[in-house]
Order: structure tokens, then C-alpha cells, then sequence
């Protein structure tokens, strides 16, 4: 097997793992949900090494991995660097496991130190180093959009990371079910995703985010007065969080033409459907195909 390196996404509660040839191509692949926290202070090497046993490297195959593996909970911390970002920047920053015969090279994640508006992310800029060039020369930044927990909205410019935005919606929407009065409202986990429902609580976020708690509480009143709007208000909590996410993002970048993405499934749905009620047009990026390429262009600077 003529392997040029091992990508590792090396995330909280996930592990992947592939094995790559000299022109980026999969070799082998693993995966499972050893992250950091399975990992405990002393386990990483022994959980790499397992997966590299299984698919079959060689004793001296690099690993160049990304993700939480780098925070100062995980094996080694790799300090991050400033905007504006490149991959040359990046991987000249990775920092290599001390005590291994095998060179493992940790990325670092990328830092905002903009007064008042200082912003980390790590793990996500391997994605963002991984997607296709859409710059085409224009002097406008690219935006693009990695939903999640902790959703990132990060601007490209000249194949730079030149600043982002994080907006804890998947944060806030749990808190607010589980943790306030709403928690009466979102009572039903099995309830059916209502489209109309999540358009008026969207709109209402983006149109109007100064009367966000107003328009959270109005949620638990409308269930009170109106019966026939059921026990469940999840939706609309839904489409208001996010609401307010696309505000806060039109707030800090301006208002865009298009938005790339970089999901899958239902994050990838909700995300489109909420473009589309912007009047953005939303682009589809891979996130396994983006983390996998990033991590390979990285390899690339640091083993050349």
C-alpha cells in the first residue's frame, strides 16, 4: 500500500481516519466515537495507533490530524494563529507529538483578535482550507456557513481566512427547550418539523431581532390561547434561533448572494430552507470531502 499520509479529524466525541496517497486519494478509511473525551489525558497514542494497525500504515507514516486533538484538553495543545489565515500559515504553525517514533503533526486552530469581536475556532478551518476556490478574482469575500453546535460563519478572501463570526444557535436552542418556560412549548421530541411554522419564527429572527425574547415567549402564549397549535413549539423556536444567526450574520458580513455550506442532512436541510426564505442561494460543500482535503493540502506544506 503506497500511503503518503494519514488525515486525522480528531473531534470531541468523533474520530476519522484516512489513509492517502500521494495524490489525495482514499486508501483506507476509519471511523468511530473515540474523541477527545474518550481519549482521556493518556489514550490518544494508543487509540491512533489502533486505527493505523487495522488499515495497515507503516510504522513511519505521517499523520496529520485537526480538531479538538489540538485544544489544551486534548493530546497536545496547538496554539492558534491570527486572521487572515492560509494553509501555508496554518501548517507551518502544526505542532509534532513529542516522544513518538511516528511523526504525528497537529494543526492549529485560527484566532480572531479584532477588538470586540474576539472569535477561535479549531477543526473547522481545515474545512474551509478544503473547499473549492470561489474567489475568481473578485475583490468580495466568499462567506460560508458550517452549521452546528457552535455554527461559523468565516469570510474568504484571496483563498484567505480573513475573519468569522460563531453564533452558539444549537446551544441556545437546547437551553431555551430544556432550561426556561418554553420547555412546555418544545414538549414533544417526536414531533413533526413544521415548514410553515419555522418560515414565521425564521422571519421573525431576521426581520425583526430586537423583539427576539418577546417573539420566544409569544411561543408559549400562542400554545396557551390557541389549542389547535399543539403542545409543540419546537419548530418555530427552531426557525427564531436561526433567524436570528442569519441577522447576526448579515449584520457582521453584509448581506450576500450566496452562501456556501458545509453540512449534510438535516443540518444541511434546515440551513437550505433558511437561504431560501433570505433570498440567498445556497451551495453544498462535503464536509468529510472538505476536512479531508484541508488536512491534505496541509500535509503537503508540512512534508515537503
Amino acid at each position: 500500500m503506497n500511503a503518503y499520509c494519514a488525515a486525522v479529524d480528531w473531534g470531541t466525541t468523533s474520530f476519522r481516519l484516512w489513509l492517502l496517497d500521494e495524490t489525495g486519494r482514499i486508501l483506507a478509511e476509519r471511523r468511530s466515537g473515540e474523541g477527545m473525551v474518550s481519549a482521556g489525558p493518556d489514550g490518544f497514542a494508543a487509540i491512533l495507533e489502533a486505527h493505523l494497525t487495522a488499515v495497515g500504515a507503516d510504522a513511519n507514516l505521517p499523520v496529520i490530524a485537526c480538531g479538538m486533538v489540538g485544544a489544551r484538553q486534548g493530546w497536545v495543545e496547538a496554539p492558534y494563529v491570527d486572521t487572515p489565515a492560509t494553509t501555508a500559515s496554518i501548517a507551518a504553525s502544526a505542532c509534532r507529538v513529542p516522544g513518538l517514533d511516528r511523526p504525528v503533526h497537529i494543526l492549529p486552530g485560527v484566532a480572531q483578535r479584532t477588538a470586540g469581536q474576539p472569535d477561535v475556532m479549531r477543526g473547522e478551518e481545515t474545512q474551509i482550507l478544503g473547499l473549492p476556490d470561489r474567489a475568481g478574482g473578485r475583490d468580495d469575500p466568499d462567506l460560508v456557513c458550517l452549521p452546528g453546535t457552535h455554527s461559523k460563519w468565516v469570510a474568504l478572501e484571496n483563498g484567505r481566512i480573513s475573519g468569522f463570526a460563531t453564533f452558539i444557535t444549537g446551544d441556545l436552542f437546547a437551553a431555551l427547550a430544556k432550561h426556561t418556560i418554553l420547555r412546555h412549548s418544545v414538549a414533544d421530541p417526536a414531533a413533526p418539523f413544521d415548514r410553515q411554522s419555522f418560515a414565521e419564527g425564521f422571519r421573525a429572527g431576521l426581520d425583526n431581532p430586537a423583539e427576539a425574547t418577546s417573539q420566544m415567549f409569544a411561543i408559549r402564549a400562542g400554545g396557551l390561547l390557541d389549542a389547535a397549535r399543539g403542545g409543540d413549539g419546537g419548530s418555530r423556536l427552531s426557525g427564531l434561533v436561526l433567524g436570528l444567526e442569519f441577522a447576526g450574520g448579515r449584520s457582521r458580513f453584509g448581506a450576500t448572494p450566496t452562501l456556501t455550506l458545509v453540512a449534510s442532512g438535516h443540518l444541511l436541510d434546515i440551513y437550505s430552507a433558511a437561504c431560501e426564505l433570505a433570498g440567498i442561494e445556497a451551495v453544498a460543500a462535503d464536509a468529510d470531502a472538505a476536512v479531508r482535503r484541508g488536512l491534505f493540502a496541509a500535509a503537503r506544506e508540512i512534508l515537503a
